[in-house]
């Protein structure tokens, strides 16, 4: 992707091309875009994070971005803007030749084909998307979305502006498809011709064994700090540029120990339980169990040995103590969307008006076109630290089947299910697998 032409398009928002990825980041703050101002400051730091990606997987980081911005909104996204969701997107080279789409909030990513246009909304998932798609033949465009969910249109052919490397204030950036620098788009060369189409969903491969970090010692970081959990808050600014957030971790869903050369922990944060309410408060969930804390006084399982949130050792010997509960994972859907497990849920094919989510259950919404889902087919229940699952008395049944093994089993109806991560549940002819939102532990 990276001799791709790509054109930005007039707007007010922050759009950047660093190593042939682009990135999108929707100003919605009062003003100009202003270097010091949020969407600037996440800009940077996803910058920083797709650089790092494509310098591990230089053939097609696509995967690994998608991994490292789901961890970035849970870690960072809080410290750089907090009670605010920041819309963001990236387009990327996924391993396959395709192209890989992350979207969060009120971005649009658009695929224009010979006659052809296909739209992925960031506002329509629950929590991202996370998709890849075969290289369409015209162009693919990365958006913010308006106020009332608008995009600007795609033009009807490519100009002569060309965003190489760096930032620009713009609505948006078309990367057009097929082309080269000073070179006019042409027919595919004798004997190469377009590539197959890839899968729609990413699939993950195994997890490799983790290999020494090789990198240099980081020298002391200035002006804002890295937060180490999505309920940590802004912290103070020194100046009116701000150091970029270094993203480079582990893979949060597979590792089994993070890479070797992490900082020691720092003191434990006086005002964490005020920003801890501050957050809770914000998103309108301030639910309070019973755990411990680590040494980074983050909240945490009783029953776990690392920390729920950032992966630290945690102290089994301390007292219990009332604790703000964090999110407790992710259900990642077969085509790569992903729900944030922070509340009860109701999942099926119309759960909106369901008796569930009269209850207050947020209902979670899944196409399924083969008849087996029920309106409101399964419930989600977050009691203390454990995740649980219940058929609701659907016609079809729903099933699950363990972390290394084979063979389905039906659950019973009515009777919850306790998962564990790595758990995949099917409903209907969909299926959703239950992921930790925390890191791999510290190592």
């Amino acid at each position: 992707m990276k001799d791709r032409q790509v054109e930005v398009v007039l707007g007010t928002h922050a759009v950047a091309r660093v190593a042939g990825a682009v990135i999108v980041v929707a100003h919605r703050g009062p003003g100009r875009l202003a270097p010091d101002g949020t969407a600037a400051i996440a800009l940077e730091s996803l910058a920083a994070l797709v650089r790092g990606a494509a310098e591990e997987q230089p053939n097609g980081p696509g995967a690994l971005v998608a991994r490292e911005a789901t961890r970035w909104l849970m870690k960072y996204a809080e410290q750089i803007s907090p009670g605010t969701p920041i819309d963001f997107g990236v387009l990327s080279a996924a391993d396959n030749g395709g192209v890989a789409i992350f979207l969060h909030g009120a971005v649009t990513a658009v695929l224009a084909g010979d006659g052809t246009v296909e739209y992925y909304r960031g506002s329509d998932a629950a929590f991202t998307v996370d998709r890849v798609a075969s290289e369409p033949a015209k162009a693919v465009a990365l958006f913010a979305d308006d106020a009332k969910g608008r995009i600007p249109d795609l033009p009807s052919e490519r100009g002569i502006g060309w965003l190489v490397e760096g930032i620009a204030q713009a609505g948006g950036a078309v990367m057009w498809s097929n082309d080269v620098r000073s070179r006019v788009r042409t027919a595919d060369p004798a004997g190469q011709g377009r590539r197959p189409p890839v899968p729609t969903a990413r699939i993950d491969r195994e997890p490799s064994p983790a290999q020494p970090d090789s990198r240099p010692a980081e020298p002391p970081a200035t002006g804002m700090q890295p937060a180490t959990s999505l309920m940590d808050a802004v912290t103070s600014a020194t100046g009116p540029a701000h150091a970029a957030v270094d993203p480079y971790t582990a893979d949060p869903h597979h590792a089994e120990t993070r890479l070797a050369g992490t900082n020691p922990a720092p003191e434990p944060d006086p005002d964490l339980q005020r920003r801890l309410e501050s957050t809770a408060k914000a998103t309108v969930l301030t639910v309070k169990v019973m755990g411990f804390k680590c040494a980074r006084a983050h909240p945490s399982d009783p029953r776990a040995a690392f920390c729920t949130v950032c992966g630290m050792p945690v102290d089994q010997t301390q007292a219990l103590a009332e604790v703000v509960r964090p999110p407790l994972g992710m259900l990642v859907l077969d085509d790569g969307m992903t729900y944030l497990l922070a509340a009860d849920a109701v999942i099926g094919r119309d759960p909106e008006h369901s008796e569930a989510a009269q209850r207050g259950l947020v209902p979670l919404r899944v196409d399924d076109t083969s008849g087996g889902m029920s309106r409101a087919h399964a419930e989600v229940h977050l009691v203390n630290w454990d995740v649980q699952l219940v058929d609701r008395g659907s016609t079809n049944g729903t099933r699950s089947r363990l972390p290394g093994y084979r063979d389905w089993i039906r659950l019973t109806p009515n009777q919850p299910m306790v998962l564990v991560p790595g758990t995949e549940v099917m409903i209907g002819n969909r299926v959703l697998r239950y992921e930790p939102a925390a890191p791999p532990p510290f190592g």
